[in-house]
């Protein structure tokens, strides 16, 4: 492995133009690892690391990717919709070169991992957009990565027979009140869903099977299974017999437009840059106000105008490591240089991890936390 180590110490208004605008800060150290050629480890602390020393600091990754020397992937835990893997295990399971923790998920439960945001893989719909929220869309033409921010809003819908019609509520996640549920392979074996609905396995677009009361069914590898509680159990009851015809309808917008067909997209948010401005702050009613305003550790991804992608960790929760407010991380983005950037899943999720080494300090006390996804770092040559 080629590796070269460069140390600076930035005093004043001492700036790197490699790397992007002067951070004013007086105390800071930079750290640059060339991991292959192509991609780039920059490791930062910010503040006074003295002993006795009380003001605030920081301790922050941030990893340099060429797009034409590089591709990016996206990885499931387990690799199903129904689970939960540390990030550094689907890296070394894939064989990636790096990676980066992903999208929001659910963190208990008997569904713990499923995603809590858009999901999609090769144009499949795997989980619903959530509140409009900002959306990663990646697509490598076989000779470079490319990336865009996007909010992302679907439509879907059942047709029985051609003629009944009932809108689904969502894919791959727990059923709630009244609601129709689509399950597909990628979720897991079986819905693991509970025994007070009805459920429907289709398959060559025909009705199968149907369970009644039984809960948790087995899902066709060539189909999925309809999920409906309450008013749409009773739709459902009504409309749907065995070897009836069903046509499931989606749509998702995309605004503002793809100008590709995506290889995935990975929900989370919020969208921190957008041309070079801050734009945070317009998506602030469709987060908690904590996540926006209350330090946390960080995840989040971004590019520069000549294109070289931006995956960065920012340390929190810990004395050697504040983390970050969502202004703060805007603005971190800023001066590293990106022009387009977004928020991934941050707190106790904050992971990356280089040559098979988790290169951050995850602040969960029990160390690196199992989550639902990863955005893996290959080089253009190598494939799994």
């Amino acid at each position: 492995m080629w590796i070269r180590l460069l140390t600076m110490l930035l005093v004043g208004a001492l700036a790197l133009a490699s790397v992007g605008h002067s951070s004013g800060f007086a105390n800071q150290v930079r750290t640059v690892e060339i991991v292959v050629p192509g991609v780039e480890l920059l490791f930062i602390k910010r503040g006074d690391f003295a002993d006795a020393a009380t003001g605030d600091r920081w301790m922050i990754q941030a990893l340099t990717v060429d797009p034409k020397l590089a591709r990016l992937q996206l990885a499931q835990a387990m690799d199903e919709i129904a689970g939960a893997e540390t990030t550094s295990s689907m890296a070394q399971r894939h064989g990636a070169l790096a990676a980066i923790n992903g999208g929001y998920f659910r963190t208990t439960g008997i569904v713990r991992g499923e995603p809590i945001g858009a999901l999609t893989i090769g144009g499949n719909i795997l989980s619903e957009p959530v509140n409009n929220r900002a959306a990663l869309a990646v697509f490598d033409d076989g000779k470079q990565i490319h990336a865009a921010v996007t909010h992302l809003a679907m439509t879907a819908e059942l047709r029985v027979d051609g003629k009944a019609i009932r809108a689904v509520n969502g894919f791959n996640r727990p059923r709630e009140k009244d609601e129709l549920v689509v399950f597909t392979p990628e979720f897991h074996r079986t819905t693991l869903t509970a025994a007070d609905g009805v459920e429907f396995l289709v398959e060559k677009n025909r009705v199968t099977k149907i369970a009644d009361g039984a809960g948790s069914s087995l899902i066709p590898a060539n189909g999925f299974v309809l999920s409906a509680d309450g008013a749409s159990r009773e739709w459902a009851l009504k409309h749907l017999r065995q070897s009836s015809r069903v046509e499931l309808r989606t749509e998702i917008r995309a605004e503002p437009a793809l100008p590709f067909q995506s290889d995935f997209i990975l929900g989370a948010g919020p969208q921190l840059l957008a041309a070079g401005k801050p734009v945070f702050a317009a998506e602030a009613a469709r987060y908690s106000d904590s996540l926006y305003r209350q330090r946390h550790p960080r995840t989040a991804i971004g590019w520069t105008a000549a294109g070289k992608l931006m995956l960065l960790t920012v340390d929190g929760r810990q004395k050697f490591s504040v983390g970050m407010t969502m202004a703060e991380l805007a603005d971190l983005m800023s001066e590293l240089g990106c022009v387009e950037a977004m928020n991934l899943d941050g707190g106790g999720s904050s992971t990356m991890v280089v040559n098979r080494k988790v290169v951050n300090h995850p602040s969960d006390a029990a160390g690196e936390r199992p989550v639902s996804d990863a955005l893996l770092v290959f080089s253009r040559g190598k494939r799994k």
